[in-house]
């Protein structure tokens, strides 16, 4: 299985490295993402706590001892960006693909979790 966990590291730290650039960006304000999030029907005043409540979540789910608690708050919000997407009649499938990795990677690095619910052959 050391294959499956280095598997599930490196997807991790894809996703890591993803949303600290993406929750940084908000946190400074990036016009970009600003115009983006203001574009997509949100005050601009919820940047920054967008940001910083993506930047929590990251940072519990980088850490081993609460990697399972950030993953699920990883999934919600990327529940919260799939509809965002939905109702703005945009494509949907990147952060339900992120969702996805989300769990990939933890059932990869886990061995608690494939215990919890092991795939069948």
């Amino acid at each position: 299985m050391k294959g499956a966990l280095w598997t599930g590291r490196v997807i991790s730290a894809l996703i890591v490295l993803f949303m600290l650039f993406d929750s940084g960006a908000k946190i400074v304000r990036f016009t970009p993402y600003v115009e983006g999030t203001v574009k997509a029907g949100f005050a601009d005043s919820l940047v920054v706590p967008l940001g910083i409540l993506g930047l929590f979540c990251t940072i519990l789910y980088a850490i081993p001892q609460t990697s399972i608690l950030g993953a699920i708050l990883l999934t919600a919000y990327y529940g919260g960006a799939t509809a965002t997407h939905v109702r703005l009649g945009q494509p949907f499938y990147f952060p339900v693909v992120f969702g996805i990795l989300v769990w990939v990677a933890m059932y990869l690095r886990e061995p608690r979790l494939r215990e919890l619910a092991p795939l069948r052959r």
